[in-house]
C-alpha cells in the first residue's frame, strides 16, 4: 500500500515536472525563485555564513563538502519562507 503511493506520487511529480519542461514555466519558476531569494537576502546569508566557517576553520583545513555540509541546514532555513515560497509557486501555477 505504501510503495503503491509512492510510486503514484513519484508519477505525479514526474508529470508535473515534464508539462512544466514543456510549457516554460519550469525555467521561468526556476529564475523566479532565484530573484526572490536573492532579494530576501538568502544568497548573501549563506555566503556570510561560508565565509564565518571559512574563519573559524581555516582555509587550509575547509573542503566544498565541509561547507555544504555546514551550510545545507541553514540553507533550507525555516518553515516560515519554505511556506512563502510555496505559496508564492502555487499562486503562479494557478
Amino acid at each position: 500500500m505504501v510503495v503503491s503511493k509512492m510510486n503514484k506520487d513519484a508519477q505525479m511529480r514526474a508529470a508535473i515536472n515534464q508539462k512544466l519542461i514543456e510549457t516554460g514555466e519550469r525555467e521561468r519558476l526556476k529564475e523566479l525563485l532565484r530573484a526572490k531569494l536573492i532579494e530576501c537576502g538568502w544568497k548573501d546569508q549563506l555566503k556570510a555564513h561560508c565565509k564565518e566557517v571559512i574563519k573559524e576553520k581555516g582555509l587550509e583545513h575547509v573542503t566544498v563538502d565541509d561547507l555544504v555540509a555546514e551550510i545545507t541546514p541553514k540553507g533550507r532555513g525555516k518553515k516560515e519562507r519554505k511556506k512563502k515560497l510555496f505559496s508564492l509557486l502555487i499562486y503562479v501555477l494557478k
